[in-house]
């Protein structure tokens, strides 16, 4: 191996054990919610694109997790930046940690990525910008992914928490 190549790895190996140490920082601080709230869970942590991921799921199908999740996600939007701010607090360091509970993000990045590639295929065989209704970041993020991944370009405008996606064609 050569220098560079060893200090590469040396940072990889850095960047991911930082991740790790984000996850289990707030798997605490979740764990210490869900036994406040008196509700079940199981925590999974995992890293991915760079960036610490929880998942918080349940064995059981009351749906006691979807009070968490919230009305099109909200509450879940509020925890993951209450989570954040517990690693901050931990690490010093700002955190770009994503949270997911009961699938909710999952089954939505699914959604959003088939709502990108019909508004890429649209903008493609129109020839005309195609506007989407106000999203969140998350939600803004998978489209734009969507987007690029069928060849084209999309942009974010206006101001939150209106901000929306336009996919621009070829």
């Amino acid at each position: 191996m050569t220098e560079g190549t060893t200090s590469a790895a040396a940072e990889g190996a850095d960047t991911l054990s930082r991740l790790e140490q984000e996850g289990e920082i707030a798997a605490d601080y979740l764990e210490g919610l869900l036994d406040i709230a008196d509700l079940d869970g199981d925590i999974d942590m995992d890293v991915e694109a760079d960036r610490a991921s929880v998942s918080i799921i349940s064995d059981s199908k009351s749906g006691d997790l979807q009070k968490l999740v919230g009305r099109d996600g909200e509450v879940l939007e509020a925890l993951q930046e209450l989570t954040r701010l517990a690693v901050h607090r931990e690490t010093g360091d700002r955190s770009r940690l994503m949270l997911d509970i009961a699938g909710y993000r999952a089954g939505k990045r699914a959604e959003l990525s088939e709502l990108g590639a019909k508004a890429a295929a649209e903008a493609r065989s129109s020839g005309e910008s195609v506007q989407l209704e106000p999203m969140t970041p998350f939600e803004r993020k998978v489209v734009h992914d969507a987007v690029k991944a069928a060849g084209l370009r999309s942009e974010s405008e206006g101001e939150e928490p209106e901000r929306f996606v336009v996919v621009l064609p070829a």
